[in-house]
């Protein structure tokens, strides 16, 4: 069933893509920021503390919800599972500005890629070449490809709905309290922050593998234990090196951003990133996938057997 589920939530998800800005979503970030103006006094402990609350309340609210639909008819928990599970991806909502700004890149159209690559990452583009461009969607594609993919439907596979939701909220809260900058004394968000890498760091090297396995084997493997250390987010970085190493692509290095060169170190190795770099990146993520849906079918036949 949890195959079937993981199928159904895809295509779901494919042919009505639920948007970032749902009500769902919007009800969570309303009740975080209440959590954080309760307990946010700067402390370390104060930070425990509220991701706790903040992650057991949906995770308590779907326990409860599986439980009562159970008691009415076994089928209507594994329909809420999909539709869980199906609240908690967003394949869409990352590969629509990931096509645009392909699609522009291959025009010649650099300016609407550039707002394009903006108005997804949140960064400054204005600066960046066809090449910067070209590394920083690819960068960012494959980051949200796990974010909203594989990190959820490994948690699914692994724990059910329960598992999900806690990697969806865990998530947010990173991005909501343990990203920003902080003052000094200040380690509300730390704790946070924490909790998504220890949460991550199964997942993403599940991910990093899998790229590795439906790419190039050797090239990933190599970047991943040579270059994945040297980037400022060690867990993205073996994501990313593993990705680049899988298409045969050079990712990371400088970028013209805010007036200033930003250097940043190599990941992978081969052709410098161009238009047909997002493709091959498309590509990679489709062929993981379709990795994933195989091995989990396997598993499910042999476990019938």
């Amino acid at each position: 069933m949890t195959w079937l589920s993981l199928v159904l939530a895809l295509l779901l998800e494919q042919f009505r893509p639920i948007s970032a800005q749902n009500p769902i979503l919007g009800a969570y970030t309303l009740f975080t920021d209440q959590v954080e103006r309760n307990f946010n006094a700067g402390s370390y402990r104060h930070g425990v503390i509220a991701w706790t609350i903040a992650v057991a309340v949906p995770a308590l609210i779907v326990v409860l919800l599986c439980g009562l639909l159970y008691l009415i008819h076994p089928l209507l928990t594994w329909v809420f599972s999909i539709g869980v599970l199906y609240l908690t991806m967003g394949f869409r909502q990352f590969s629509h500005a990931f096509s645009g700004i392909a699609e522009a890149l291959k025009d010649g159209d650099l300016p609407v890629a550039r707002r394009a690559l903006a108005a997804w990452t949140r960064q400054s583009t204005s600066e960046l070449d066809h090449n910067e461009v070209s590394r920083v969607a690819t960068e960012q594609g494959l980051i949200d490809s796990y974010r909203y993919v594989f990190g959820p439907v490994f948690w699914f596979v692994l724990l059910g709905p329960i598992g999900v939701v806690v990697y969806r909220a865990a998530t947010i809260l990173q991005q909501r309290w343990g990203s920003r900058p902080e003052a000094e004394g200040e380690r509300f968000g730390e704790f946070a922050r924490q909790a998504a890498e220890a949460i991550d760091w199964l997942p993403i090297r599940a991910t990093a593998a899998s790229f590795a396995i439906v790419g190039d084997f050797e090239d990933a493997v190599y970047c991943w234990r040579q270059q994945a250390q040297s980037w400022i987010n060690h867990t993205y970085g073996i994501l990313l090196a593993a990705g680049a190493g899988a298409i045969g692509v050079r990712l990371g290095l400088p970028l013209h951003q805010d007036y200033t060169v930003k250097f940043r170190p190599e990941l992978g190795t081969g052709e410098d990133a161009d238009p047909n770099t997002l493709t091959c990146a498309v590509g990679l993520v489709w062929r993981t996938v379709l990795f994933w849906l195989a091995l989990l079918l396997l598993l499910t036949l042999a476990s019938w057997f």
